[in-house]
């Protein structure tokens, strides 16, 4: 079984977590039919619509 020689130093351990920390929240732009933010290519959830068309029923 494979066991770590050296204790990992402090400064290698929050490196490589400070990695993870630079993780933004996903760009949001806005629903040409009711103005609500959603996702980019989606569904709008609040109303349905993609490309101006009514694909589910809210």
């Amino acid at each position: 079984m494979a066991v770590p020689k050296r204790r990992t130093s402090s400064a290698k351990t929050k490196s490589r977590k400070a990695a993870n920390m630079k993780k933004t929240l996903p760009a949001l732009s806005v629903c040409p039919q009711c103005h609500e933010p959603k996702l980019p290519h989606r569904v709008c959830p609040n109303c349905g619509y993609y490309d101006g068309k009514d694909v589910v029923e809210a």
